[in-house]
């Protein structure tokens, strides 16, 4: 004979009536909900569809620019790339640099210059001493000016400019020799973008301003304070901007000198614009390394903005669809990615199954809650409509029976579905503790042996040597109530005096529980249907509609909230012959 097997405390009618299982994450979809892709929209554009007033729908188109994701990450990477361009176009150092070499080189010049000048343009003097010839020291200045044509200006000892390389003298009056610029062979977007490089330049921070070069009209030492200097015996150094040239103005004068006694002063100067163009020249090839740099960062950080942004606005537009009213829409598989936004991926993959078990666990669970209840009702109505045309008081008391019995059942019936809606938010929302299964298990058993009635099967426990490490993480209430459940269908199908046998140890990294009893075993096609909600097969005998066929049902739903699994086999003897039943419970072990 089979054995029936209890799940609550509440009843139907015998016989198997399979239905969803009401909240576990793992229990597949059903098949009246498959899963169908949406199409992906325009990349420019989605097209959402939502009740307006609850009569009609509207699209609603939603534009899209270049993601705030992709400009935030565009921008970190080239904000440090142009400050770090700013700096190089500074160049302050380079530029001192070249100005130094500038003087020193004047400088260098300024020496020779003096030092030939006393040795061949002083005469001595008796009377007046050493003096410097003006004509001489003019001609001799000519031809040491021109390997390297600075301009080079000579004063005597009071001040006067007795010599100049830029005017040449003859029978008449002086000729001023200018320079003449290099004529202009810049096309208009040359000169835009020298305008441009000004107005940049000018702009840089901490700029050195100097001085305007202005032109002496009388030519006098008294209008440079570097030749001043000279004139005292110190070399002096000056260094000007030169509106002519658009570039720097640097003077060096150096005195002349025979025998530690002054007697003029060369002063050498520059403008010819060399430093500014070397400047340009760098900060140019400066531009184009930074521009290429640009280039390939903003191509990096597309790419990398891609890699991030775009998965992210496909997993937000699927999450989107997927809270609107239609089929089943996929969210995105980019689990293969192996980095957040693939595990991100799975994380809303795994909850939009959830949610999509749950949505049909509802609908299963209503309709399974209306076929139950529809029952005791019809008989309910039945008995109330007979009731009332019945004369014989015997008669009359049994319907009244029924009619009690009736309205029972539908107290145990509801009781046992406000419990079960109830349960799957108080495993959500309850912390899990560590658990010490061998102890509830102990517990369990001293209090049916201290209520055991006389002829009750009998409960043994076999724990482990090591049942101190049989530890859980898990809601302690909630898994003594599983136990409590199949202890209880154990002892329902045992024989009067049998014997059940519990038992418990380490399973690898899990503790497996076992309870078995001696009643007359499951039907091999029942194994599964045990665990249906509202199943329910009581052994023979027992007063029908006592029980709910929940009990079970709701201890699958909590092992599998704690992500373990129960099920149940046949015991079987040598001879292969069913001598109970064993129910199974693997629960992960506490790390």
């Amino acid at each position: 004979m089979a054995s029936v097997i209890d799940t609550a405390t509440a009843d139907t009618k015998p016989g198997p009536e399979r239905a969803s299982d009401p909240a576990p994450v793992s229990r597949p979809m059903p098949a009246e909900a498959p899963a169908i892709a949406q199409p992906q929209s325009q990349a420019s554009q989605q097209t959402r569809v939502e009740p307006r007033n609850g009569l009609r729908w509207l699209p609603r188109f939603r534009w899209r620019a270049v993601s705030p994701l992709t400009r935030r990450i565009v921008a970190v990477n080239v904000l440090p790339l142009a400050l770090l361009a700013v700096g190089f176009l500074y160049l302050g150092k380079f530029e001192s640099s070249l100005i130094g070499q500038q003087i020193e080189s004047l400088r260098t010049q300024g020496e020779i210059f003096a030092a030939a000048l006393s040795e061949g343009a002083v005469l001595d003097s008796g009377d007046e001493g050493e003096i410097l010839l003006p004509d001489l020291a003019r001609q001799m200045m000519r031809r040491l000016v021109e390997p390297t044509r600075p301009r080079t200006r000579l004063f005597d000892i009071q001040g006067k400019q007795i010599a100049d390389s830029r005017l040449l003298r003859g029978p008449g009056d002086a000729v001023q020799v200018m320079e003449l610029p290099p004529p202009e062979r810049k096309s208009l977007l040359g000169r835009v973008t020298d305008q441009i490089y000004d107005w940049i330049v000018e702009l840089l921070p901490s700029r050195h301003k100097h001085p305007p070069y202005r032109e002496s009209d009388a030519g006098n030492a008294a209008d440079y304070g570097e030749a001043m200097r000279a004139l005292r015996g110190e070399s002096g150094s000056a260094v000007r901007s030169d509106p002519q040239t658009g570039g720097l103005a640097i003077s060096v004068a150096v005195p002349v000198q025979r025998y530690k006694v002054v007697l003029g002063a060369v002063m050498l100067s520059s403008s010819n614009g060399e430093i500014e163009e070397e400047l340009r020249t760098v900060r140019l090839e400066l531009l184009r390394i930074f521009g290429v740099t640009l280039l390939v960062t903003i191509l990096l950080s597309l790419y990398l903005a891609s890699t991030i942004a775009r998965p992210l606005r496909r997993l937000a537009d699927a999450a989107e669809r997927a809270r609107g009213r239609g089929a089943r829409v996929e969210i995105p598989d980019l689990m293969g990615r192996g980095d957040e936004i693939g595990e991100l991926s799975r994380s809303l993959r795994d909850m939009t199954d959830a949610l999509w078990q749950r949505m049909s666990a509802i609908e299963s669970f209503a309709a399974d809650v209306a076929h139950e209840i529809k029952n005791p009702l019809s008989s309910l109505r039945s008995a109330v409509e007979t009731v009332g045309r019945i004369e014989d008081p015997v008669k009359r008391r049994r319907l009244m029976a029924i009619i009690q019995d009736d309205v029972e059942r539908l107290d145990r019936l509801i009781s046992d579905i406000s419990d079960a809606s109830r349960l799957d938010a108080e495993l959500s929302r309850q912390e899990v503790s560590p658990t010490h299964i061998a102890a509830m298990l102990q517990a369990l058993v001293e209090m049916h042996e201290t209520t055991r009635a006389e002829g009750a099967p009998r409960l043994v426990l076999d724990i482990a040597e090591r049942g101190r490490e049989l530890i859980v993480p898990g809601i302690e209430s909630r898994l003594s109530q599983v136990f409590v459940n199949v202890i209880a269908n154990a002892v329902s199908f045992s024989p009067p005096h049998g014997e059940i046998r519990i038992s418990a140890r380490l399973d690898g990294r899990a503790v497996l529980v076992s309870v078995e009893d001696e009643g007359p075993g499951i039907p091999e096609d029942k194994l599964t249907a045990i665990f249906d909600r509202f199943y329910s097969e009581r052994p023979a005998g027992e007063k029908f509609g006592t029980h709910s066929g929940r009990g079970l049902s709701i201890s699958k739903q909590i092992i599998e909230a704690h992500r373990g699994r129960i099920w149940a086999e046949n015991r079987l003897d040598a001879d292969g012959t069913v001598i109970g039943a064993r129910f199974l419970i693997r629960l992960p072990a506490a790390p």
